[in-house]
């Protein structure tokens, strides 16, 4: 009796969805009455699904010491070769529906794992309003509802790592915070296929450890699922994005672009007022998606493009995670650049779905008021203005249902400026050969 009240209290966790229900023989490891029970139980109070995905990978860089932020972490000083787990993911997901069989209740927990420690990655919960079948409600720590590459799950992406743009802009993805959503979910409502998402997030996302100012970033999406031509092999989707937020001012003192001379420099502009006005952070973004109707010989192409104001500091354009401060914790002001960005990607399976080719070309431009040579110290300029474009290539395998392997090649190229260390083409190219278990 000891065993079965074990069983029943651990039941939810052992509902196993999708692929380890259909594989596995479940009455290999309980017996019938055991099952009858879980099941019961199941019913009652909904279910639960267990998910996850490993990435072991070894990567080469073009010189010792390569910046590469953006393939998966800086190397040391003194190397141009690791391996690294570059993510250890388990997902939990409970479901709860009504009676008649529609969503009521959704709640998801994420950590990843990884040689550097343990992170809380999703946990969230989620309401369908049941009358009108029209609208949920997320609250919690979840992705940010803008734009394509974002929404993509590391575990289904070609390419190993998104784009510079995206992880400048939206480093990690995910926000604490609330969003409402419209799609219609019964099958015959005309506007099924089309989706709004509305949500508020505190700014910083998971790369800070609290909310420091107090201002929000407002959030939303409108897109169209997957629509498919009757007279063209073709499918498309899309969507436009928006992120319109900032953060307060704690100094007197801020930086934006200002022409003197016509020349444009990094102004400072010094006054009490200053202090909790808003330092922008305006996005605006598109996206569309193709793909081919056939399975065998797919081809696929996904495009983006971003531009707006974006708040950062004197060395670094990304959203600052803590209030920004010096080696004597001094506050620092903030920078305000205009930029733009995008990225280009096709996706070219060989006949079979278990082999496709990868090409990737993205850019991010966090200063479209300067380039080049205009680019110095004099004019308060820093390595936070300068242009990066990334050409990527690759070859990916999928060995079985649970296993995938990908070798991968990065390209990146960086404007010549006057800066130190930007007067030529920095070596930080980087080879990447990563497997993925997953289940």
């Amino acid at each position: 009796m000891k065993i079965l009240k074990g069983y029943l209290l651990i039941a939810p966790l052992l509902l196993i969805s999708n692929i380890s229900l259909a594989q596995r023989n479940i009455n290999d490891i309980l017996d019938s009455t055991t099952v009858n029970n879980l099941l019961i139980i199941s019913k009652k109070y909904g279910s639960v699904s267990f998910s996850g995905y490993m990435q072991p990978q070894f990567q080469y860089a073009q010189s010792k010491g390569t910046a590469a932020e953006f393939q998966g972490g800086n190397f040391g000083d003194n190397a141009d070769n690791r391996f690294r787990l570059r993510r250890g993911r388990l997902r939990a997901d409970y479901s709860l529906l009504n009676d008649d069989g529609t969503p009521s209740t959704y709640f998801v927990f994420q950590f990843d794992g990884t040689e550097q420690g343990v992170n809380v990655r999703d946990f969230w919960g989620r309401y369908y309003e049941h009358h009108f079948q029209l609208f949920s409600f997320t609250a919690g720590l979840a992705g940010r509802p803008f734009g394509n590459e974002l929404q993509l799950s590391s575990s289904s992406r070609e390419a190993p790592e998104r784009g510079r743009m995206s992880q400048t802009l939206m480093k990690t993805e995910r926000d604490l915070g609330v969003m409402i959503s419209f799609n219609p979910r019964k099958k015959t409502a005309k506007l099924k296929n089309i989706q709004f998402d509305l949500g508020i997030y505190n700014g910083q996302g998971l790369s800070g450890p609290q909310e420091f100012d107090n201002s929000k970033d407002f959030v939303l999406r409108l897109s169209h699922k997957s629509y498919a031509f009757k007279k063209l092999p073709l499918n498309i989707s899309g969507g436009f994005s928006a992120l319109l937020g900032g953060l307060n001012h704690q100094l007197p003192v801020k930086y934006e672009m200002q022409k003197v001379n016509n020349t444009w420099v990094m102004a400072k502009d010094s006054s009490i007022t200053n202090i909790n006005k808003i330092a922008p952070r305006k996005y605006y973004g598109a996206d569309i998606q193709l793909s081919t109707k056939k399975k065998s010989w797919k081809s696929e192409l996904r495009a983006e493009f971003i531009k707006g104001l974006q708040t950062g500091t004197s060395t670094n354009s990304s959203t600052p995670n803590t209030v920004p401060v010096d080696k004597n914790t001094t506050k620092l002001p903030y920078y305000t650049r205009s930029f733009n960005g995008a990225y280009l990607t096709f996706v070219q399976t060989l006949n079979s779905t278990d082999n496709q080719l990868i090409f990737k070309y993205d850019w991010y431009d966090p200063n479209t008021k300067v380039k080049g040579i205009q680019i110095n110290t004099a004019n308060k300029f820093s390595a936070a203005d300068v242009r990066f474009d990334t050409f990527g290539f690759g070859f990916l395998h999928h060995f079985n249902p649970h296993l995938k392997a990908v070798i991968y090649y990065d390209v990146i190229r960086n404007e010549k400026t006057k800066l130190l260390n930007f007067d030529k083409d920095i070596k930080d190219n980087v080879l990447t050969i990563r497997t993925q278990f997953y289940f």
